[in-house]
């Protein structure tokens, strides 16, 4: 069933409420995973020499903007929770922009890599096609975007004052090469487990080959 604008407005209203009301539960929760698997799976893809351009997509309370200053790279954020842009801001030093994830105004050809790291399955189905296509336009050319969702069977709905969507191995394809990326690589988190227990599903993502192609010098 279509979502109205007015369903697509409550989602994001009440989505993002639950981040700034348990904004320090969630940083201390949070602060000290080890998403050094999913870092690397990004930068290990992208072309050219670092430093990097890199776009923290819903970057949170600024965890993964410091680890990508850290390995001396320019990191910038986008987080729709005030709380957490504000928490960024001070933790990381970096520049974080506080936008809603279905009204984006990012810069045009920017970026090496984006990192999304869960925060798409906050994005409702029919509103992904068109905000995957604004991270694509954001790379230059050839860029790298990494995700992280948890997956399920294509389901999607409320969970803990938190919308989401579940999207399995294919569909998340299908809406990946859709939007113009061409797969790089995908895997399941936490490593050393069974599948049974490994909820997130991991995907790296080049940006239009049709614009490599006019790279010949990079390979």
């Amino acid at each position: 069933m279509k979502l109205s604008a007015q369903d697509l407005e409550t989602i994001t209203r009440v989505t993002l409420q639950h981040y700034d009301q348990n904004a320090e539960s969630f940083w201390q929760g949070t602060r000290d995973h080890d998403v050094s698997q999913n870092i690397a799976a990004l930068l290990q893809h992208i072309r050219g020499e670092p430093p990097y351009r890199i776009l923290d997509f819903g970057c949170g309370p600024g965890r993964d903007l410091k680890a990508f200053t850290a390995l001396g790279h320019v990191a910038t954020g986008v987080e729709g929770s005030a709380r957490f842009a504000a928490m960024a801001r001070e933790y990381s030093g970096c520049t974080v922009w506080q936008q809603d994830f279905l009204q984006l105004d990012l810069p045009p050809g920017h970026f090496d890599g984006v990192f999304a790291n869960a925060v798409l399955f906050h994005v409702p189905a029919q509103e992904l096609p068109r905000v995957l296509r604004q991270l694509r336009a954001t790379l230059k050319p050839g860029g790298v975007l990494f995700s992280s969702n948890p997956r399920g069977r294509n389901d999607a709905g409320w969970n803990g004052g938190r919308y989401g969507v579940f999207h399995d191995l294919e569909a998340w394809r299908g809406h990946m090469t859709a939007a113009g990326f061409t797969e790089l690589a995908h895997y399941y988190r936490p490593e050393g487990l069974p599948r049974e227990q490994q909820p997130w599903l991991a995907s790296v993502w080049r940006s239009a080959m049709d614009a490599v192609l006019r790279h010949p010098d990079k390979s």
